[in-house]
């Protein structure tokens, strides 16, 4: 019998990939790193911190986290480094802690993939594995990435229908055949598909960006109570099936602005053929919900300038939320650029056994 446990449970350490990619991270990913290096050294502090790097980022990595303990260095190929969605899923299977290795490709593949190659982001799951000491569960015959589910670790499992029944997944199954895929690999009693992700999320709305669980049955959810922005309608469809299933919601507003691409910005990405482009103006699919629980704190999301006040109502109402942790605000523009934030960088590693 399989569990995923929830990521506010016991961890041995957390995974993440140094970013360079130019087509995600403008000017290099120089910003990006930095604010990497900055997210790393606040989770060594709680728990083991695993870096996958590349031969060209090794250098700049050891050099920003000098004298950082608890941080492992490990040098490895990839396309990207959304390590939410390449690096492992972690299981139980009885007292024993496994590692799923699902297939990737790029949010979509060849029907809206973000970009042309993914090969080696497909291949990391099964490597780090191996590199951690972990047996990897085969499961190549089904596309997920980690951002579209979340476990509460007491049977209850989250999902987007938008995300995991888009055509670029697994057009060959059902909702049917995709929900038993999911129980039965992470051993939850029930699946829960909200309808909805954050508006213009280009991982056809992972369920990180919009909803969260913060206990078992309980969750967090962004939320506007602006009635013309797009998101509302969005939210409002995700409460009522929240709802429904007995789940307890607390609403966690989203920037109060909207965080968009800058002509700054656009002068620094360089993409490739194939890729995804951005264009000035565009509306980044930011969200306070896109936290992380470390083994003691939450590194939580701030977009600062226009959102001062909706970042400070994000750690007010996660403070009430987790009053045993510690909460870490960490200025987060320099990762929404690449599409993604805290959460989509991040992968937890379980403790290795269940803890009593």
């Amino acid at each position: 019998m399989r569990r995923m446990p929830a990521e506010y449970e016991p961890h041995r350490g957390t995974i993440m990939i140094f970013p360079e990619r130019e087509g995600s991270w403008p000017y290099k990913a120089k910003k990006a790193q930095r604010v990497f290096a900055g997210i790393i050294k606040e989770i060594a502090t709680d728990e083991e911190v695993h870096v996958v790097v590349s031969p060209r980022t090794e250098g700049a990595a050891k050099a920003l986290l000098a004298g950082t303990d608890n941080v492992f260095f490990y040098v490895i190929e990839t396309d990207d480094a959304w390590a939410r969605d390449t690096a492992p899923t972690f299981v139980y299977e009885g007292d024993k802690l496994k590692g799923i290795d699902w297939a990737f490709n790029a949010w979509g593949g060849e029907y809206d993939g973000l970009y042309a190659g993914w090969d080696k982001d497909n291949a990391l799951a099964s490597v780090l594995c191996k590199k951690l000491g972990y047996e990897s569960i085969d499961m190549q015959s089904f596309v997920l990435e980690g951002g579209s589910i979340h476990s509460d670790g007491a049977g209850n499992l989250l999902t987007t229908e938008c995300c995991l029944l888009s055509p670029g997944r697994n057009p060959q199954m059902t909702k049917q055949e995709i929900e038993k895929t999911l129980l039965e690999n992470l051993g939850g009693e029930r699946l829960i598909w909200l309808p909805e992700g954050i508006y213009n999320d280009e991982t056809n709305g992972h369920v990180d960006n919009i909803c969260a669980f913060t206990a078992p049955g309980e969750v967090v959810l962004a939320w506007t109570d602006d009635k013309n922005d797009p998101q509302y309608e969005l939210s409002l469809k995700d409460l009522e099936i929240l709802k429904s299933y007995g789940i307890k919601v607390h609403k966690l507003p989203i920037p109060d602005v909207p965080v968009c691409v800058t002509e700054d910005d656009l002068g620094g990405y360089v993409f490739e053929e194939g890729e995804d482009v951005r264009e000035a103006g565009e509306r980044l699919a930011a969200s306070y919900v896109n936290f992380y629980f470390t083994d003691r704190s939450v590194i939580l999301p701030q977009f600062g300038g226009e959102n001062e006040e909706s970042d400070k109502r994000a750690v007010s109402v996660m403070r009430e939320l987790c009053p045993d942790r510690r909460i870490v605000p960490v200025m987060a523009r320099d990762i929404i650029v690449g599409g993604g934030n805290i959460h989509c960088i991040t992968q937890q590693i379980p403790a290795d056994r269940i803890l009593s």
